[in-house]
């Protein structure tokens, strides 16, 4: 039976749905609404689940095996019989309360499997989209109440030794540059220099993360991720590079037990996205569609935002978080009154209020103010139990006059809380901390996580961190507050549900001065696939010498190029990240910044290649406008890019920021050059991307 709903109604949370069960026999086959997609699934000779994928004919995923393996008792991997078989049918159009576009179709096909292993339940339901897949395992109210889980013992059985963009699988940061291999020569690059200094908690040589950008010899594109991590740990990827499967790989905690499941529970899903163009992987909504609804009533208080930041000093070692040189350190006991302050502190009176009126005559939202707080003394890699109070202010910085101050210009301080990976204390000081921001006014809170975690044996992607991350979020959308959390489990799509998650690191980010210029050309097909990074993007001096004349390090990009990643990385938190005095003597350039938003009602992905270029094109939300950006890898790179994405017969000025002829991200990337022009949708811009730079253009409907 099928329930329809007639496609001249308007945009709205409209779902067509219909739910029919059979009594299975043999090999189980649903496929997506265009029928490109299509799963098989049956039960083993052993009773155990096994799944493939096709795409057009294209074996993506081989039959692979399904279940889980458990602390006592008979493992969840065999010895079911298949009850029923229900499917479904759905379509609908929702709105997110920012985003790349203004509506997001949601249409796919599903099937679930009914099993029982004696008294025991489990389901496992597939949703199939023109464009991929998800799996996730559903157990029902039952008999047994908790399972014990020791390793989720899902494969991916891959159709070839199709060629990867990776980082290895770590339980605590995302803070690496990727890696292009085959899969076969994953193991070989765990020996080279490139992953000598990798964290201790990198489980296997073949072990990677998600999201995992992979392509085929015969041209596909997939990725591998997961959607609606609630309540469990992070998956990672553990390869068999003999047989070229993937088997999934859950974050640890404390103890033997990796996640403990009360039924009735459903499962994080596993997705495979599949495309014939990389443009059709970044262009893809299906980890959005996967999460629920929003659970908010009342959406309105959440603002995409630009902001600045007293931050980039202390990056570059300019000035100091902390405010005063301590030895034997004690927040608890230490008389800030008494002590000498090192006259290097970065968030004082003067150079906040410096910032805050730089932020507001060039139209920022926020200013973001690392090193308020007390306790910076004695934080950084150090496990105890009492770091921050989130309240109490330094000696030389005034909360409200200061607060204050920037409202009187327009203006919103950010708030920051770096946890230093002491978890219990944050939540004991977490009502006390939100309380303070409404106070003041604060609506966004920047929340860090640096350092190892405590309880001691816990990780940054364990089902208990996992579910402290959310649980902060709840408690800020309860009070009203964005959050930006940083070194914090990588987004799963959770921003459809929690709108005020307006943005995460968990990535190697701008503060990497040395990265390689083809990071920011993977990262929109990996780490972005779940949700917006706070990339901190717009450096304008690339030599760190000028800024503070003991760092010797040099950022690999040109000016052009960081002006394109307000558009090729999206997010709706875009900071200027650079100081203002290095904004002040390139004033032509940062117009582009002042001028390109953070919320869009359309977007355009126009041409991409994973660790080579992006491009991309977005309407500004509401409005006629479009912006666009290229960024291209340490190659420079012609593109023709044609502007029929404008509306035909209407002209447009357009304003290109584009690299200089001899510009180059390591001898001269501070060279660019601006022209403006008329276009119509009929124009090609012929244009010139330096080594490690890019073109960023504005075009203004006239």
């Amino acid at each position: 039976m099928k329930r329809s709903v007639l496609a001249l109604l308007p945009v709205s949370l409209i779902v067509m749905a219909a739910g029919c069960s059979s009594t299975p026999e043999g090999e189980q086959t649903v496929k997506s609404p265009d029928g490109q997609v299509v799963v098989n699934f049956n039960l083993t000779k052993s009773g155990q689940p096994e799944y493939s994928m096709v795409y057009k004919g294209d074996t993506i995923v081989r039959p692979s095996t399904m279940g889980f393996r458990l602390k006592e008792g008979k493992n969840l991997t065999d010895g079911f019989r298949l009850v029923s078989v229900t499917t479904e049918d759905a379509d609908e159009v929702w709105k997110p309360v920012w985003g790349e576009n203004d509506s997001i179709r949601n249409r796919y096909n599903s099937m679930t499997v009914a099993l029982e292993q004696g008294d025991r339940k489990m389901n496992i339901e597939f949703r199939l989209f023109d464009n991929g897949m998800g799996f996730r395992y559903i157990f029902p109210e039952q008999k047994t109440k908790e399972f014990d889980i020791t390793e989720e013992d899902s494969k991916m059985a891959m159709g070839g030794d199709y060629t990867a963009w990776w980082i290895p699988g770590d339980y605590d940061t995302q803070e690496y540059e990727y890696t292009k291999s085959k899969l076969s020569e994953i193991r070989s690059y765990s020996t080279k220099e490139q992953m000598a200094n990798v964290s201790q908690n990198v489980f296997s040589p073949t072990g990677v993360q998600t999201s995992l950008m992979l392509k085929t010899d015969n041209g596909k594109y997939l990725n591998i991720h997961e959607a609606a991590l609630v309540n469990y740990p992070a998956m990672h990827l553990n390869l068999n590079d003999t047989t070229m499967t993937f088997t999934s790989w859950l974050t640890p905690g404390i103890g033997d037990v990796k996640a403990v499941v009360k039924t009735p529970f459903s499962t994080p899903w596993r997705t495979v996205t599949v495309g014939d163009k990389a443009t059709d992987i970044l262009a893809s909504n299906l980890i959005y569609n996967l999460n629920e609804p929003c659970a908010l009533d009342d959406t309105s208080w959440i603002k995409p935002v630009k902001y600045m930041g007293v931050w980039w000093e202390m990056i570059t070692g300019k000035s100091n978080w902390s405010y005063t040189d301590a030895e034997n350190f004690d927040l608890a006991t230490f008389d800030y009154s008494a002590a000498k302050p090192h006259g290097n502190h970065g968030a004082n009176n003067e150079n906040v209020k410096r910032y805050i009126d730089f932020a507001a005559a060039n139209g920022f939202d926020q200013l973001l103010i690392e090193g308020w707080n007390v306790g910076w003394e004695d934080w950084f890699g150090k496990q105890k139990d009492y770091v921050f109070d989130f309240v109490t202010p330094y000696p030389d910085f005034d909360i409200k006059a200061l607060n204050d101050y920037a409202h009187s210009k327009g203006i919103k301080l950010m708030m920051h809380h770096e946890t230093s990976g002491a978890v219990e204390n944050y939540e004991k000081h977490m009502d006390a901390a939100y309380d303070l921001m409404n106070k003041y006014g604060y609506n966004a809170v920047k929340s860090g996580y640096v350092g190892n975690f405590l309880p001691k044996g816990e990780h940054h992607y364990s089902q208990w961190a996992v579910n402290h991350y959310l649980n902060a979020v709840k408690k800020a959308a309860d009070k009203h507050i964005m959050v930006n959390a940083h070194e914090a489990v990588r987004p799963t799509g959770l921003a459809r549900t929690y709108p005020n998650l307006i943005g995460n690191e968990s990535a190697m980010g701008t503060e990497y001065q040395n990265m390689s210029p083809a990071h920011v050309t993977i990262l929109p097909f990996t780490r972005l696939q779940g949700g917006p990074m706070d990339f901190t993007p717009g450096i304008f001096e690339m030599d760190l010498s000028k800024v503070n004349p003991n760092n010797k390090e040099h950022k690999r990009a040109t000016i052009a190029n960081q002006l394109a990643l307000y558009v090729t990385m999206y997010s709706p938190l875009q900071m200027a990240a650079d100081l203002p005095e290095n904004y002040a003597k390139k004033m032509d350039a940062f117009q582009f910044i002042k001028d390109v938003p953070v919320d869009w009602s359309e977007t355009k992905y126009i041409d991409a290649e994973p660790g080579e270029f992006i491009v991309a094109a977005r309407r500004e939300k509401n409005k006629p406008n479009w912006f666009v950006g290229g960024v291209t890898n340490a190659e420079g790179r012609d593109f023709s890019l044609r502007l029929d994405f404008l509306t035909p017969g209407k002209t447009y000025k357009a304003t290109i920021y584009a690299d200089a002829e001899n510009a180059h991200y390591d001898t001269n990337p501070a060279a660019y050059k601006i022209t403006t022009r008329d276009v119509t949708a009929t124009d090609v811009l012929d244009l010139h991307m330096a080594p490690g730079g890019g073109f960023a253009i504005s075009l203004i409907q006239k």
